[in-house]
């Protein structure tokens, strides 16, 4: 018998770390959209100044970033539901199919829960649930959730890994 880790189509040993980083990404960003809507009880579109430069802000997002193709359609929420969980697949299949860093396997795991965490939002409020407004000097950007924090924690964790991984390969090849 083999000391190595299983591997197949949905599971691989080291796929460990990036369903624990799925899943807790999951769970936290859920969980503070269910106490902002139910136990605090932001309203759509209230706004509370934080710090000079961060408002809380209650926006349903009904389309993809920046409201791009936007439609409160229920079929429009399940199609983009149902990309995001394509997506989600897809990536999981990646990392667990090849043999990757400990940082890219996390950080496609932040990216999996937190595609995962904005598909509920679809499915129970129909469309997603944001909260964060930055601005600086009269200028906002565009208001975001947890989820997509990790996402973009994530998608900046790939980019390093493969910065790392041509930098190494690099110095190899010479």
């Amino acid at each position: 018998m083999s000391s190595q880790s299983p591997t197949g189509w949905l599971w691989a040993g080291h796929a460990k770390p990036g369903l624990i980083a799925a899943v807790l990404t999951l769970v936290i960003d859920q969980a503070h959209k269910l106490w902002m809507l139910l136990w605090v009880g932001i309203q759509e579109g209230h706004r509370t100044s934080v710090l000079p430069f961060l408002d809380i802000v209650y926006v349903r997002n009904t389309g993809i970033s920046y409201s791009l193709l936007d439609g409160s359609s229920t079929a429009w929420q399940l199609t983009l539901s149902g990309f995001a969980t394509a997506a989600a697949l897809g990536l999981w299949i990646w990392l667990v199919r090849g043999q990757h860093s400990k940082i890219m396997i996390v950080s496609l795991g932040l990216i999996i829960g937190g595609a995962i965490a904005n598909a509920i939002d679809r499915l129970w409020l129909g469309g997603v649930a944001d909260f964060f407004s930055l601005h600086a000097y009269g200028i906002y950007w565009y208001i975001f959730n947890l989820a997509d924090v990790a996402i973009v924690a994530g998608v900046t964790g790939l980019l390093y890994d493969s910065f790392i991984a041509s930098r190494n390969d690099a110095a190899n090849s010479t």
